[in-house]
């Protein structure tokens, strides 16, 4: 089961995804996205990235500095996403 952060996160890569979805020729991610769920499964890329990045930002009121974002290039799922946002909200409290 996912604590807040990771429900929330969720919501911010659904809506990411649905307005890309809705872009692009191809089908938006039908299913259901949880901590497992790998990024490039959902079909983000770097690029797609990147944009989740700036969506947290302004959801969680933070600067992600450019060194962290080349890192974050490394997440492999959803979980590995809420986990590095954890550290960033607990060293920034």
């Amino acid at each position: 089961m996912a604590d807040q952060l990771a429900t929330e996160i969720i919501e911010i890569i659904k809506k990411r995804i649905e307005s890309q979805g809705a872009e692009e020729t191809t089908a938006p991610f039908a299913g259901e996205i949880t901590t497992a769920t790998e990024l490039t499964g959902l079909g983000i890329d770097s690029l797609g990235l990147a944009d989740v990045l700036w969506d947290l930002e302004q959801a969680y009121d933070i600067k992600l500095e450019m060194n962290t974002a080349e890192a974050w290039s490394d997440l492999q799922t959803v979980g590995d996403m809420v986990e590095a946002m954890r550290g960033l909200l607990s060293k920034a409290a």
